[in-house]
């Protein structure tokens, strides 16, 4: 059998040396605001924040028409602004193992279809909700619009999140580790 070692050299590391570099690598990459991809997401968070805040102005809670609307409008907003964050500080780079365009592509395709329907069901509700020339007449007839801008803009993001996943002329790896962005 063999003999233990008598004298064994041992290196340690302490938590602090890595806890200053991902502090420092938090800084926030201002190229992605200038890509299509961030430009979208920011529309997509000033159109979808008037679109819920004009509804939230009104009496909305009286017609279940508006709780769906505001459901899409706030929720996808949320949704939106983490997603925002996560590329604006490129912490999808540091959780490589998700499929980001493909994340993309599903969530712009799922935030399209869903505030198609909110914007139908707003200008739907507009006329027998409230009477013509009102406050809350124009404040939804705002809204049913500016939906319709975000819905778009929701649209547009899935085309570019759908040539961001299929590669459009780069490979996958490139694709992945970009994060789909341009």
């Amino acid at each position: 059998m063999a003999e233990f070692p008598s004298k064994v050299s041992t290196r340690t590391s302490s938590p602090a040396q890595g806890a200053g570099a991902s502090v420092s690598a938090l800084r926030p990459d201002l190229g992605f605001v200038g890509s299509s991809l961030g430009a979208l997401m920011l529309l997509q968070l000033v159109l979808g924040l008037l679109v819920w805040a004009l509804i939230a102005d009104t009496p909305y809670h009286l017609y279940p028409a508006y709780g769906w609307v505001m459901f899409v409008a706030v929720f996808l907003w949320l949704v939106t602004i983490v997603l925002f964050i996560l590329y604006l500080f490129q912490l999808h780079m540091k959780l490589y193992m998700v499929p980001w365009p493909l994340v993309l592509m599903i969530f712009n395709v799922s935030a399209t279809v869903l505030y198609i329907t909110a914007f139908i069901t707003c200008s739907a509700a507009v006329e027998p909700t409230s009477l013509k020339g009102t406050r809350p007449y124009n404040q939804r007839a705002a809204a049913s619009f500016f939906s319709c801008l975000v819905t778009i803009a929701y649209g547009v993001s899935t085309y570019f999140s759908f040539q961001a996943w299929r590669g459009a002329g780069s490979n996958a790896a490139t694709s992945q580790m970009a994060g789909g962005y341009a």
